[in-house]
């Protein structure tokens, strides 16, 4: 269960095996120049100040969240890493089994979805409003959490998205260049 606190999240910039359909979880990349320029796109975005911002301890959210939010400190939190798919890392995108299958040689789901949920409301439970860069795969488990499925559209790369608990359950809002986020939060 995910504790009921709004917060920011934004999956990392472009990375070369997102551009070329890889599998890349546990696989430490860094930015394409299209990533780097969609974290500085994302700046205006997230310009205030952040209650806490944590990343993932991977290269590619390491490097959005300094290029996205430069000057200000952040932790990086192992615990939101991407899934490890084992034998399918760097393998075409169509090999990738359903989110709840384990991969060969990879980290379960059940694993997978316990460690980034005690990373999140470790950081939700004492920080409001959390600005929280990491993966694809991280965002699937908040989706579970919410709507009780992993499967569903792949998140933007480096586009923010407020993620609210309300009176009528979780709304999620992705940020855009229109958005002035100080009033939306």
């Amino acid at each position: 269960m995910l504790l009921a606190s709004p917060f920011v999240f934004m999956r990392h910039g472009e990375t070369p095996l997102n551009r070329d359909g890889l599998i890349g979880g546990h696989t430490d990349v860094p930015l394409t120049r299209l990533g780097e320029d969609q974290a500085k796109s994302a700046r205006p975005l997230l310009e205030r100040p952040w209650s806490k911002v944590v990343t993932s301890s991977r290269l590619r959210a390491q490097q959005t969240t300094e290029l996205a939010v430069p000057g200000q400190d952040f932790a990086s939190l192992a615990g939101l890493d991407e899934r490890n798919w084992g034998l399918l890392e760097c393998e075409p995108l169509a090999y990738q089994p359903p989110y709840l299958s384990t991969p060969p040689g990879g980290e379960s789901w059940e694993s997978f979805e316990a460690r980034v949920v005690a990373t999140l409301n470790a950081t939700l439970a004492v920080h409001p409003y959390p600005l929280i860069i990491a993966h694809s795969g991280v965002y699937r488990v908040i989706q579970r959490l919410v709507y009780g499925r992993p499967e569903g559209p792949r998140l933007p790369n480096a586009r923010p998205l407020l993620i609210r608990p309300g009176s009528l359950g979780w709304t999620f809002h992705l940020l855009g260049n229109h958005d002035d986020i100080k009033d939306i939060l």
